[in-house]
């Protein structure tokens, strides 16, 4: 009997113990497409962040998923058979994502999902996309005095497009004399045909007051294709922050006149801080990490430092 106690102590002190700290050998970095250079510093920073981190010893592969749902699978599936230890995920896709991030965690991969939330992930870390949405949309709002017609370009269907669409809605809500003339392309106003699609919304709507876009490559697809069109009667506030927006706020023929930036290296490498620290038995304070943005306009872009170095 005595020695069935001492057996079941034992276990109970085994099971309380914390987990035993793993050696982070190597990573794999998966996110939205090289061709938008917000993914590119998001990927780089968070391989710059592994090798510190590790004193240059982890093995990192980053690849771009082009939010195409079922490349990054494949690329998930390399992860798992080449056994990292750590997995830093955009997903393409938040909810349908979740049977990948099972399989990582079923193959004992610690996953941290990085600029949109991904279903099952042990953590995440992303701007607060609500907040962005709205104040890119109060400033809409603000400089149309209440009153006008707008259009919300949309994007893939990640948390991040959802929470800044979201946010955006919630203001423009109390002014009932904004009117949204369209809100939903299918996600296609980013990708191989989101020219084409911001084309088609100048040519349906003769005359706009402001357009949402909820990203900085919006943006400037929508004043590339209005410059074309010859359309100057509207303005375009976007998300991110990025140096072609800078650029752009500082040109006094462009029609981008503000953008909620967010920062990708700090989130990247908060990512890394919180994989790292799951590695070592340590679950962060919240599943979900906010970073807040910070709306840049024409009249502040001089004083706007932009995103932190990689």
């Amino acid at each position: 009997m005595l020695k069935k106690l001492i057996l079941l102590g034992t276990a109970i002190v085994a099971l309380s113990a914390p987990a035993m700290a793993r050696e982070l050998k190597s990573a794999g970095i998966t996110v939205g497409p090289f061709s938008n250079p917000y993914f590119v510093q998001l990927a780089k920073a968070a391989e710059a962040k592994v090798k510190e981190v590790t004193n240059g010893k982890a093995d990192v592969t980053t690849l771009s998923a082009d939010y195409d749902l079922n490349r990054q699978i494949m690329q998930i599936d390399g992860f798992i058979t080449a056994g990292v230890d750590l997995v830093l995920l955009t997903a393409a896709d938040s909810v349908a994502i979740e049977p990948s991030v099972k399989r990582l965690h079923d193959a004992g991969i610690v996953v941290v999902a990085m600029d949109v939330t991904a279903q099952g992930a042990d953590a995440a870390v992303t701007t607060d996309n609500v907040q962005a949405g709205q104040q890119a949309c109060q400033f809409i709002t603000d400089r149309l005095k209440g009153k006008g017609d707008v259009i919300i370009e949309d994007g893939p269907p990640v948390s991040s497009v959802r929470d800044r669409i979201k946010g955006c809605k919630e203001v423009f809500a109390k002014s009932p004399e904004i009117k949204i003339l369209a809100d939903s392309q299918r996600g296609e106003a980013l990708g191989d045909r989101a020219f084409d699609v911001i084309v088609n919304l100048l040519n349906t709507f003769n005359k706009l007051d402001a357009v949402f876009a909820i990203n900085d490559q919006e943006a400037i697809n929508t004043d590339l294709a209005a410059k074309q069109r010859g359309r100057k009667e509207f303005f375009i506030a976007s998300i991110d922050g990025s140096p072609a927006i800078e650029a752009a706020l500082k040109r006094p023929d462009s029609l981008v006149a503000a953008s909620s930036a967010q920062d990708p290296t700090l989130m990247a490498e908060k990512a890394v801080d919180i994989g790292y620290g799951l590695l070592q038995g340590n679950k962060p304070p919240q599943d979900v990490i906010l970073i807040p943005p910070q709306l840049v306009t024409r009249d502040t872009v001089a004083q706007y430092k932009g995103w932190t170095p990689k």
